[in-house]
């Protein structure tokens, strides 16, 4: 039978992204599952020929965009507020279900070590910042749990990966030191966060000279790809190189380019990231039927029985880490109780919960030896590909369904404190613009009448901010009326031949970010 070219594969691909993404928001179902069963889909279509995802393109392609984007747009305030929660699941937790899931496969598996069998612990313990993100942050969460999950799962794939580089380690030679296990772990990650930084400083450096609007975007997206490589080769850790770079460039980012740069950026960063964000549940649902070519059909059931066994003791570990360090620390120190009282136990369970596995616990799977330094076959090769396989689809199919069901149960009240933020800043920016604006009238080249009219919009918007946040919905109906007809207009005179399409172009982007404005 004849093979489908790769250039139709990518083009039916895309078209697969598309339709996906229309239906989820018709169905009720989280978009990650539908875009796994479409990727298991592909995989069955006759002619389709699937080889195997090499794990170096997986790291290299889709991880350093998706961490550096996360890390970018994560609150250095909130991710430094909720350090300790957030370490606690990023490190320890992954440490206790490595541990965890290596008796476990030990016990059903006699004859594999114990450095295959926590190498399999560590392939399966890290959540998925893709899923867990792309699921919660569409439903109604305390703005916390978002910020744990995410700082969470920025930090826990570099743990992750050392403690699965170690003891692969140490199952293809036989050896292992657990002082040198240690000290590598705090090398590596001072090692990684001090490449991030310095690769973020250097981008900054470079758009302030650039100056040109293409050339900025082109460097932020540069930018995680040579932090990743980088780290990768002097053997650091890579992951924390993309989360420390992008949490550094954020933090310096809006003082370096212009206004329209920061918009354009936003645009195209948000198109990368939600393209490889498909890709990845897509070539999911594509590599699970790869994964089951790997093994005799007879052992399929019970690799999946293992996988069943194995996803469940990850998933039982962090609903009892959880509260256990939630509470813990509370009962510890007094002045953590005084600083961070003790949360209701719906968010705490909604954390304890939210562990979906995915493109990382793949990719790792994938990248185990082919052999060992005896050139005899790395053990139990096959069999942790298929397990990892089915842990990924227990996670996100029975966690990724019941999410929004809990999630509405729990009835989480409305966040205000972002909305408080929000009216304070902009009050404050206001005056701030007023007290410039009473300076320069005293200069030479102003007119009187720009300074009063200026004047009048801003005592406009004062009063607003001062009194709710949110403009009267009567005059934002005008408002979007108005820019509907003044759009209507530029239209109309393109179509006439008034004006040409770059100046529709152009004056049709200041319409629209006056209606984004307004809401």
């Amino acid at each position: 039978m004849p093979h489908f070219p790769a250039i139709v594969l990518a083009i039916a691909f895309a078209a697969v992204v598309v339709a996906v993404t229309a239906l989820a928001r018709r169905l009720p179902v989280p978009t990650p599952i539908l875009q796994v069963l479409a990727g298991l889909a592909v995989a069955f279509i006759p002619g389709v020929a699937l080889p195997e995802v090499d794990p170096d393109v997986v790291f290299l392609v889709f991880l350093p965009p998706v961490l550096w984007s996360a890390a970018f747009f994560t609150s250095l305030r909130d991710f430094s507020r909720n350090r300790r929660p957030i370490g606690l699941l990023a490190i320890g937790l992954v440490i206790a279900t490595s541990v965890a899931v290596a008796i476990t496969a030990r016990a059903l598996f006699p004859g594999m070590s114990w450095a295959v069998a926590v190498a399999l612990g560590a392939i399966v313990s890290p959540p998925d910042a893709v899923a867990a993100t792309a699921i919660v942050s569409r439903l109604r969460v305390p703005r916390r749990v978002i910020v744990i999950l995410e700082g969470e799962s920025l930090v826990n794939d570099a743990s992750a990966l050392i403690v699965y580089r170690t003891a692969v380690a140490a199952a293809v030679t036989g050896y292992f030191s657990a002082g040198e296990a240690v000290v590598r772990f705090f090398v590596d990650s001072a090692m990684g966060v001090l490449i991030g930084m310095l690769v973020a400083w250097l981008v900054l450096r470079a758009v302030r000279f650039s100056r040109d609007t293409m050339a900025e975007i082109l460097l932020t997206l540069a930018a995680p790809y040579v932090a990743w490589l980088t780290a990768e080769s002097i053997h650091v850790s890579a992951v924390l190189a993309c989360v420390a770079g992008g949490l550094y460039l954020r933090r310096h980012f809006s003082t370096a380019v212009g206004p329209l740069s920061r918009l354009q950026t936003r645009a195209v960063w948000d198109l990368v990231v939600f393209v490889l964000n498909a890709m990845i549940f897509l070539l999911l649902g594509v590599e699970f039927r790869v994964a089951l070519r790997t093994v005799p059909s007879g052992e399929i059931g019970a690799l999946a029985r293992a996988g069943l066994v194995i996803g469940l003791v990850a998933i039982v570990v962090r609903l009892l880490w959880v509260p256990i360090a939630t509470l813990l620390p509370r009962w510890l120190s007094r002045e953590v109780r005084r600083r961070d009282p003790l949360p209701s136990w719906k968010p705490v369970f909604l954390v304890a919960w939210t562990s979906m596995r995915g493109i990382v616990s793949l990719a790792t799977a994938l990248a185990l030896p082919l052999v060992l330094a005896t050139g005899e076959p790395f053990p139990y090769r096959a069999q942790i590909l298929v397990i990892t396989m089915c842990v990924i689809m227990l996670t996100l199919v029975v966690q990724g369904f019941t999410l929004a069901p809990m999630v509405r149960a729990f009835a989480f009240p409305p966040e205000e404190r972002h909305h408080v933020e929000a009216r304070l800043a902009r009050l404050e920016a206001t005056r701030r613009g007023a007290e410039a604006l009473d300076d320069l009238a005293r200069e030479p080249w102003v007119d009187q009448r720009d300074v009063e009219w200026l004047r009048g919009e801003l005592r406009d918007r004062v009063r607003l901010l001062q009194h709710g946040d949110a403009e009267p919905e009567g005059r934002r109906r005008l408002r979007r009326e108005m820019l509907h007809a003044e759009r209507r207009m530029l239209v109309r005179l393109r179509n006439e031949g008034a004006i040409s399409d770059d100046v529709l172009h152009e004056l049709e982007q200041e319409l629209d970010l006056e209606s984004v404005r307004i809401g």
